[in-house]
């Protein structure tokens, strides 16, 4: 499992960086569906499987159906068509579907090689992560909350006011 901690986290690395420098919302959500897909094949290799299952279902499920709807309410307009066209294009999918291959074979041979094995450890359920996360960590907790309402709020008052800017000088070009 050593091997599948290295290439998750190289994984995860990489697709983070990508990221940072991609400049088109559509493919760095994809790269970051990818790097939170191979966090959790990290914490999977180390054995906190629970950590690993929610980071799938709450950060990569939940959490990026958020952005992709902030994305998708930003990019209204004329152009949208064009856009869908070219993200459609194999060339967009490429790298994100090879990294996610990689995981999935990690995940799988991790699967395979533990499939004899006792899992070794204390069984966490969720009434016990329910009382870390509004225990001592409440406060982390509620400002992650808060932080992504706030990036929310203001990706959706970013994309109206350059609507309503556009429509003005629509208006100023139709009337001269």
């Amino acid at each position: 499992m050593e091997v599948a901690f290295y290439i998750s986290a190289a994984i995860a690395v990489l697709a983070t960086l990508r990221v940072i420098t991609h400049t088109n919302p559509v493919h760095a959500l994809l790269y970051l569906i990818v790097s939170l897909l191979a966090i959790s094949g990290v914490f999977f290799s180390l054995g906190a499987y629970f950590a690993a299952a929610l980071e799938i279902i709450v950060y990569a499920g939940a959490i990026m159906v958020l952005f992709v709807f902030v994305v998708m309410m930003l990019n209204l307009g004329d152009k949208v068509n064009n856009q869908e066209r070219d993200w459609l294009k194999p060339s967009v999918w490429i790298g994100p579907a090879a990294l996610c291959l990689v995981l999935l074979v990690i995940i799988c041979i991790g699967i395979y090689s533990a499939a004899g094995q006792p899992i070794h450890g204390e069984m966490v359920d969720a009434k016990l992560v329910g009382i870390a996360l509004f225990g001592p960590y409440v406060l982390a907790v509620e400002l992650a909350s808060m932080l992504l309402l706030a990036g929310l709020v203001v990706a959706y008052h970013l994309g109206r006011e350059n609507k309503s800017a556009e429509a003005s000088i629509n208006k100023t070009e139709e009337q001269a």
